[in-house]
Order: C-alpha cells, then structure tokens, then sequence
C-alpha cells in the first residue's frame, strides 16, 4: 500500500512509504507544534492548552519519543502529519509536502510520488491568490483603472501609499472579466478559479465572472505570508459593504485573523481585536501593529485558540452599537474559555478607534488602552445603569444580575474581587451577595453534572458515535473490537500470532466496518516491506479518525494488563458475537425464505384456506 489512497484510483498524491517516514522521523514533533501551542515539560512528555478545543487546564500531551500527540479531552491525536493537518486545514498529501519543505526533503519524483489529484490542492490556491494581489495592486496604482479605488484610500481614508503598499491594498475594476482574464492568461482554469473563491458562474450563461468588482481589497494573509483570500469594500454606501473570500482548500475564515502576519511579532504582551480591516489599519499606520480583525464573522472558539498561542491579553475595541457591544460580549466569553485576560476599550467621542485617532491622536488612544476595563466592569456597568437603584425592587434585579454574572467566573479570586466591587455599588453586605452566588455556583455545578452524566452515558453506549455509528448496535462487541486494535497497535509480537494463525482473528469477524478496516489496515501495514509505522495510517483516514485510532492505543497503554489472556480473550468475545450476529442474519433470511414461499404457494391458489 502506498502513502496515501482514495476510492478512485489515482485521484491524489501517492507518496511512497519510505519518503512519508522519512518526513517524520526527520521532524522534531515538540518545535513543531511548540509553533502553535505554548508546551511544559512533565517527565517525558510536554503538555499544554489543546489548539482544537478551548480549555483551561491543560490536556493536550506531546510525546517525542514516539513522535505522536494525543488530547484527552478532544480525543485529537496522531502523527505530525496529522497535527498539519488540523492546524492548517490540508488533506494529507499537502500535510506532508508541508513538513517535507519544512524539514528539507526533496520531495520524490513524479513518476515515484504517483498521479496527481484532479481536486484543486492548497498550493495551487495559494499561487493563483498571490497573482490575485499583484493584479489588483497593479490596478489600483494604475491612474486608468484604479483612480477611484487610490482617492478613497488617500482622500476618504487618509491613508498614506506606505501604508497602503505595506497591507498590499488593491483594487478590483468594475468589470465583470478583468481578472478572469488576466488569471486564464496565466494558465488558469475556471473550475480553479471558482475553487479559489476568484470567480463565480453564472447559472444563466454558465459563463464565469469576477467575484470582485468595483472594490478596493484587502488581501488576507496568514503568518507564514501565503495570501489565504480576499476582502472587498465598496466605495459609497451600497450594499454589502464589504465582501469577502469563502472557504477554500487555503483558507477557514474561523481560524484567520486580518494582520496576524505583522501583529504576530510585537503582541506579547497584548493584542488588540477589532470589527474590520479600517480600524485595524488605522491603528498599525498609527504605531499599534498589535491589532487584528475577524473576517466578516463573530469571533469562534478557533479564533480564541489562535489568539492564546500569540498573547495572554486581548483589548477588544468594538463599535459603540448595540450590534458591536453584543459582538463584545461574545468575544469576552470566548476568548475567557480558554484563560485569556479580557479587557473592553471605551472610547468617547467616535464611534471606532478609526475615527477616535483622527480626532484625537494616538497618544489619547494610548491612555485609553491603559484605562481600558475587565470584562466584568463593561458589563457591571451596564446592568447598573439598567435600573435604579433607588427603588427597591430594581435594586433587587441588579442584584440579582450582578450575582449571576459573578457566578459564572471561574477564578475564585477574582469572584472575592468583584463582589466586593459589587456590594460596594449596590450599598449591600458582601456576604449576603457572596451566598446567592455560592447558591447559583451550585445549582450551575449540578447542571454541568447532569449534562456530563447524559453524555457520559451516551458515550458508554456509543450514541451519536459519528466515527463508528455501528457501535451503538453491540456496545460489548464494539468494545472488545477496541480491545484488540490498541493490542494490535501497540505490540508486534500479536500483529506476527495473527498473521501466522496462531490466534485465528480476520476481518470478516469485525462487527462494525470502521473497526474492520481499521484491522485491515494494520495487517497490511504490518505485512509491507517496512513494518508497521502509526503514521502510515494517515494516508487512509481522515484527521478525526487517526485521533479514535489514537485512542485505542493510549487507552490500552494506559492499563497494567495487557498480556495474551487479554488479547485472547478479546477476540473470542469479538469471534462470539461475529458468529451471534451470522446465526441471527441466517435467521432472518430463513424467516424471509419462509415468507416468500408462502407467498408464492398463495398466489398459486394452492393454500389451504380451512
């Protein structure tokens, strides 16, 4: 078997093995993902945040004497290759030329590597953005064709042409080929072009256009300097105001953040996250490179991630709105899952940090960054100057409100800090509002135990398994199938007793598919000319799946009894219930003979109608 397969042979890069081990052996797994995750030793292992759930304490372990991660929270784990390809969204072949580029090794010649894939793959994106920038730059320095998009930028936006060649700004011409055009000059085809998000097609012709028109853009680009996608915003007041780039095989608008690629060398000690590339651009040109922007969408738990590999503390400066003020709220709540230090910038005077600089200067903005609040005194804030305090039964609500909103703090001390804060407010005892919040705290703890509960009990009986829904069928077979993949997994010794017979175990005595091709795999890999390697495996499953495969093998090195009685025992539990299920499927299908015959001899008019 070859690096990586698909159901359609020759559809994807095909690596050789020995090139897919070599990639890995050569990386060094801990300086890979140290890149995105802050990692501490304890004893062999490191371990820190994981980058794919939002946590406070740490559950996400880094093996580099077995080159393999493992979440015990998420249950995500796997090889290198795998890590690549969860954090930067890459199929498997891209994940692995990712780390061979990395690590030095040529990559292996066509003919040796195999076909390549007929879809459009990340680097082939990434090459057609990169010409997407230049020609929009072109356009909008061309007097011709982007006069209009330069004296918005200069004129409206007081943007000097450093800052606006530094952020790589363009112009799209209001013209429905202009790029199509020029792209298919390069070599580029549509079916590409529409991958990348760079054209539509038209349902009534079926002709392609250009996706931006009559825009100036804003190219996004990731902190290693690939250009991911696009931004465009009209120049008047049409709607919508700004356009940007869907998901493509380079870009996931729920992990980037605009001006990430500069902010990401000075925002040690804080980030400021903004509503949109004006503001953000606005505040670099005046010296505050630590700011950054969503892309046209609410802030996700994979943008909170991004931010806690990069700095401990986030300003957020939101539009005074009703909209941007809810925006913030969420923000703080995401951003606080996973142990950020959250504070709200209030500017008076403008409605963004865009307009306050122009009013005010940046050294106004400075001491309004040093001032700015935690979350908890903007939303304190609010619910005070909601209700007045002077009547009783008001006074009763923001009470109420505020021993919620204190409830919901994890930290100890910083529950002290702000109902002391509190009390002090609304002229009440601490401890009379220090008890309603321990109450709330309890009834909130025994509702997170329920739920824990129901979805420990779902999980014990395998419901909602998306990995293998035919688990749930036979809970004790499934299990015993787990059994014997993480023996399999982890000790040579029973992958050689079941390739020489002396235990009999095949795939036909698998009950659920997954397990079974699972076990298929193994086998195989086992039985090839280098042995089994883990990392192998990848070529054939998808990056969630390595992590169940992964767990397998974690559980079964997780517990002292491991030997043949074990494994024997296993697979006569799984033998057993192949043959439970074969008896009762013959069972069935006698049931189904006896039905049809019956029908039959009645349509003959041959039954016996006493």
């Amino acid at each position: 078997m070859s690096g990586a397969t698909d159901e359609e042979e020759g559809s994807i890069v095909r690596f050789p093995d020995h090139f897919i081990q070599e990639v890995v052996d050569r990386t060094d797994i801990e300086e890979l993902i140290g890149r995105y995750v802050s990692l501490k030793r304890a004893g062999s292992n490191l371990v820190g945040r994981c980058p794919f759930h939002s946590e406070k304490t740490p559950s996400f372990s880094v093996s580099p004497t077995k080159k393999m991660f493992f979440c015990f929270g998420c249950h995500a784990g796997g090889s290198a290759i795998t890590f690549v390809q969860k954090m930067e969204n890459l199929d498997f072949p891209d994940a692995v030329e990712f780390l061979a580029n990395r690590a030095g090794v040529p990559l292996p010649m066509e003919s040796e590597a195999g076909q390549k894939k007929e879809g459009v793959s990340r680097k082939r994106v990434l090459e057609m953005n990169l010409a997407a920038a230049k020609f929009y730059r072109a356009c909008l320095f061309d007097p011709n064709l982007g006069g209009e998009g330069m004296r918005y930028f200069r004129q409206q936006r007081r943007m000097s042409e450093a800052t606006i060649k530094h952020f790589g700004l363009g112009f799209a011409p209001n013209n429905f080929y202009s790029l199509t055009n020029h792209m298919h000059s390069l070599g580029y085809t549509d079916e590409e072009l529409i991958a990348a998000c760079l054209c539509g097609k038209s349902q009534k012709t079926g002709k392609t256009y250009d996706y931006f028109r009559n825009r100036v853009m804003f190219p996004i680009i990731d902190p290693s300097g690939n250009v991911v996608a696009f931004g465009g915003r009209v120049m008047d007041d049409s709607k919508p105001k700004y356009l940007n780039s869907s998901d493509t095989p380079a870009f996931k608008k729920s992990r980037h953040l605009f001006a990430l690629n500069f902010a990401k060398n000075c925002c040690a000690e804080r980030m400021i996250l903004c509503e949109g590339y004006m503001d953000v651009i606005a505040l670099h040109a005046a010296g505050f490179e630590y700011a950054v922007a969503t892309l046209g969408t609410a802030i996700t738990p994979e943008h909170a991630r991004v931010f806690s590999k990069y700095t401990q503390k986030v300003i957020i400066s939101y539009d005074a709105d009703d909209a941007g003020q809810n925006a913030a709220n969420k923000a703080m709540r995401v951003l606080g899952e996973v142990g950020m230090e959250v504070r709200v910038l209030k500017l008076s005077g403008a409605k963004d940090p865009d307009e306050f600089i122009v009013k005010f200067g940046p050294d106004r903005f400075r001491q309004a960054l040093e001032q700015s609040r935690t979350g908890f005194d903007h939303k304190s804030e609010k619910i005070l100057s909601s209700y007045d305090l002077s009547i009783g039964s008001e006074k009763l609500k923001a009470s109420n409100a505020l021993c919620t909103l204190i409830a919901e703090y994890w930290s100890a001390v910083e529950r002290e800090i702000y109902l002391a804060q509190a009390a002090k407010a609304l002229d009440l005892p601490v401890e009379a509002l220090k008890n309603t919040v321990e109450q709330l705290r309890r009834k909130h703890q025994r509702a997170r135990t329920e739920q824990e509960s129901r979805e420990a009990q779902s999980t014990l009986k395998n419901y909602g398994d998306r990995i293998n829904p035919e688990a749930v069928k036979d809970v004790r077979a499934a299990s015993a199938e787990e059994t014997v993949l993480g023996l399999l997994l982890i000790f040579e010794e029973y992958r050689n007793a079941v390739e020489k017979g002396d235990i009999a175990l095949g795939a036909s005595d698998f009950v659920t598919s997954f397990h079974r091709r699972v076990f298929e795999s193994i086998m195989e890999r086992h039985r090839s000319e280098g042995g089994f390697r883990f990392e192998l495996l990848g070529a054939d499953y998808t990056p969630d799946e390595i992590g169940r495969i992964q767990k397998m093998e974690v559980t079964r090195q997780q517990l002292t009894q491991n030997g043949p009685e074990v494994f024997r025992s296993a697979v006569a539990v799984l033998r057993q219930a192949k043959s439970d299920e074969d008896h009762q499927e013959d069972d069935i299908r006698a049931h189904l003979d006896r039905l049809r015959e019956k029908r039959s001899r009645l349509h003959k008019g041959k039954v016996d109608t006493k």
